[in-house]
């Protein structure tokens, strides 16, 4: 990859998450107070409306619930085409969006995935996914 993939803008929200995959952990959040799990990360929860929100680390499990190939792209990633983008359905219920790594012959709605953590420098590292 010649050009650099741009690190995401951290905040009090999002910043245990980005440690949790620097440390090779997934972390998701879980409300106190109703108990759903909740992800992309926030300030309250979005079923309750509750501030009790607390991180938990999970397995990195799921399964596809979507998909596309991408065959055109710029900057550091179009020299990676085509790819795999997804949307992966955590087993504790909660979908995010990634890059899924494998043989695109073999990816598929609803094929389990498991999480890897692709570290892009000392100190970023996103969370793709692979076949199960």
């Amino acid at each position: 990859m010649s050009q650099k993939i741009s690190k995401p803008v951290t905040d009090e929200e999002s910043r245990p998450f980005w440690e949790g995959l620097n440390n090779k952990e997934l972390l998701i959040q879980q409300c106190g107070s109703c108990g759903e799990n909740i992800f992309y990360p926030r300030s309250i929860c979005p079923y309750c409306f509750s501030e009790e929100i607390q991180w938990r680390k999970v397995t990195g499990n799921g399964k596809i619930y979507s998909y596309t190939v991408v065959h055109q792209a710029f900057g550091p990633y179009k020299e990676e085409v085509p790819f795999v983008v997804g949307i992966v359905e955590l087993d504790e219920g909660v979908r995010m969006m990634t890059r899924i790594i494998g043989d695109r012959e073999q990816i598929e709605v609803d094929k389990e995935v498991t999480v890897l953590f692709e570290q892009i420098d000392d100190d970023f590292t996103l969370p793709y996914f692979q076949l199960v």
